[in-house]
């Protein structure tokens, strides 16, 4: 305990939620103009859903081989090669979108992606820091800098594209802006010290030991460990689904009820405030009631959402729902890196969140596709009804393998 309290705990909480929250501005601006910059650069209309799929599938790839380099090397290198990769990559994007060349904007999207799926492992490092009773707040405190990033993001690009066309020279200084944003995040992550790979083993009594590292456990053995299997499914779907109707309501769905084309921005934010602005109170929640119940209750506060789609059509009472979705991920996202960062030593801590978020990012592309697909064939009931099955099904096993495990 002394040791514990003597380190910089609470200062490197801060420094890597300030990094977070400008990965964070970063991707806002990735998700508001990735598509555009391929289609005017390409002028291929029918690649409009092509910037995000390239984004999402380069964060899954670059989230496995990120976490074991975490567990190798340590969590601050590998996140300052990914923020230095991100601002690359931003003017890589910044470079094909002025001279409107593809293959750099195709570059800078791949860095772009693979960045934002190293600065989402930052909460390893919290995975780190905190002990059991307190990780899931510990996790969330660094994933409250997200919510600056999200409000700090509009705040500068929207002046840079006040009463322009989006070309390729204002698409350019947007992404110069974004590189801007992963340098500071850069400088930030730099200056986080001791790694907090190296606080957990002071914390464990092992760093003063002189005692070699146990081996890290093989995948196929971290996924054998009790409550492994359920924290990863309930990611899935809940990463899944939030990124399906995110992506899809916010800007299809709109479109379908005939609102205007900036009513997305609302929705938008308020999806981001339920994702992000309660999360620490939701870390208390968790550590409060257990990873098992705030798994499943994210996961059916998530369905709640999903299936009021079939009702709403206004701009507020869709932004509603889209603020139940984001808090319905936040609750069992955060309480699954609990949960994985609970059944991990910290030299195979990376590996486990790493493999969670490759699943995730994989099973979020498809969704997202898929979503896109049954929305155009079907309508708004196949993306509602869809979204609900896929979170409810997760949340009824869990539930029933908790009452099993109760009774046993």
């Amino acid at each position: 305990m002394a040791a514990e309290t003597s380190l910089p705990i609470r200062r490197n909480s801060i420094l890597l939620a300030a990094a977070l929250a400008m990965s964070s501005a970063m991707l806002q601006l990735s998700a508001a103009v990735a598509s555009l910059t391929l289609v005017t650069v390409l002028d291929i209309e029918g690649l409009l859903g092509l910037g995000p799929a390239i984004v999402l599938t380069a964060g899954a790839l670059a989230a496995l081989p990120a976490g074991r380099a975490m567990d190798r090397f340590g969590r601050v290198p590998v996140l300052a090669a990914g923020f230095a990769t991100g601002a690359a990559g931003c003017a890589l994007a910044a470079l094909g979108s002025a001279a409107a060349f593809a293959p750099a904007v195709l570059a800078g999207l791949l860095g772009v992606g693979a960045a934002s799926a190293v600065a989402l492992l930052a909460r390893t490092a919290a995975g780190d820091m905190y002990p059991p009773e307190h990780r899931a707040r510990g996790i969330g405190s660094i994933l409250f800098g997200a919510v600056f990033g999200a409000i700090l993001g509009p705040a500068v690009f929207s002046p840079l594209l006040s009463g322009r066309d989006l070309e390729g020279d204002v698409l350019a200084q947007l992404w110069l802006a974004g590189s801007g944003f992963m340098l500071i995040g850069l400088a930030i992550v730099l200056c986080v010290r001791p790694d907090p790979r190296r606080i957990a083993a002071l914390i464990a009594g092992n760093e003063d030991s002189g005692a070699p590292e146990p081996p890290a456990a093989s995948l196929a053995e971290l996924l054998r460990r009790p409550g492994v299997i359920p924290a990863l499914l309930a990611a899935q779907a809940s990463f899944g689904v939030m990124v399906g109707l995110m992506t899809l309501t916010g800007a299809v769905v709109v479109d379908h009820h005939g609102h205007s084309p900036d009513a997305v921005f609302p929705i938008i934010g308020a999806h981001v405030v339920g994702m992000y602005a309660l999360v620490i109170v939701i870390g208390d929640v968790i550590d409060s009631i257990g990873r098992r119940p705030a798994l499943s209750g994210g996961l059916l506060l998530m369905a709640l959402a999903a299936v009021s789609l079939l009702w709403v059509e206004g701009v507020v009472v869709t932004a509603v729902a889209l603020f139940v979705l984001g808090l319905g991920w936040n609750l069992s996202f955060v309480a699954a890196t609990a949960e994985l960062a609970d059944r991990s030593a910290p030299w195979e801590r990376g590996k486990l969140l790493g493999l969670n978020d490759l699943l995730s990012g994989v099973t979020g592309a498809s969704l997202a596709l898929l979503g896109g697909l049954a929305l155009t064939a079907i309508g708004v009931a196949a993306l509602a009804v869809g979204g609900t099955v896929l979170v409810v099904a997760p949340a009824l096993w869990l539930l029933a393998r908790r009452r099993v495990l109760v009774k046993a």
